[in-house]
């Protein structure tokens, strides 16, 4: 039974692991601005960005802290804050980098730091492509005139700038609306899930009356003839 316990947590543990980001339910996407077309060493730039929760709405808690952070190949870190600007979720901050190759990052406070792009001095940023599971569909307009790159007015998701859409497959109703329920995770993840859950449930329950069993005494049955000397 102990073997059993030992195999179903390791089977979970491992759909756990597997989970795409999206499963955490708790995530957000740095967009940024159109940058520069070219960065020298020691000069200083204004750039914005936008910190969207799942890739398309503004996070109503507090986003503190916020900022980007860039990361040379020697370890060297970084990191200008960012102040916030009148639109919903856009922030904008003032950067000097040296020469180099630098890892570029945003601070998204409460979320994981993402995976901006890479900024080389002198030279440019280039942008990573917006992974397709970390922008949920759905959400609201949020934005007047100034608005995210690649939100056009009337639109409610979008991606970075440079970031090709890729091509999607058409979802029935059912399927969309159990991806909204999920927070993005496929269905069958669920229920793999939560029948590996269920199985450890019953082989725990299992070894308790077990254990129950073996800590009860004997007791004679009713056709069981006691001899007292």
């Amino acid at each position: 039974m102990r073997k059993l316990l030992v195999v179903l947590a390791g089977v979970l543990v491992l759909v756990v692991g597997a989970l795409p980001v999206a499963a955490a339910g708790n995530w957000a996407v740095t967009y940024m601005d159109p940058a520069p077309s070219r960065f020298e060493d020691g000069e200083s730039y204004a750039l914005g960005f936008w910190v969207l929760q799942h890739g398309n709405h503004p996070f109503e808690g507090k986003m503190e802290p916020v900022g980007l952070r860039f990361t040379g190949s020697g370890g060297e870190s970084l990191t200008f804050a960012g102040t916030a600007l009148p639109e919903a979720a856009h922030y904008a901050t003032s950067v000097v980098v040296p020469r180099g190759v630098w890892r570029v990052q945003g601070i998204q406070g409460p979320f994981e730091p993402y995976e901006v792009g890479t900024l080389t001095v002198p030279g440019s940023l280039k942008i990573n492509p917006v992974a397709q599971d970390m922008v949920l569909p759905g959400g609201e307009d949020y934005w007047g005139d100034v608005r995210p790159p690649g939100f056009a007015p009337g639109e409610k998701i979008g991606l970075a700038v440079g970031a090709p859409a890729a091509p999607q497959a058409t979802a029935t109703p059912r399927e969309q609306t159990a991806a909204a329920e999920s927070g993005g995770v496929p269905a069958y993840t669920l229920l793999i899930a939560a029948g590996v859950g269920a199985l450890l449930a019953v082989a725990a329950l299992r070894l308790t009356v077990l254990r129950r069993r073996r800590e009860e005494p004997s007791e004679p049955s009713a056709d069981t003839v006691v001899i007292s000397g």
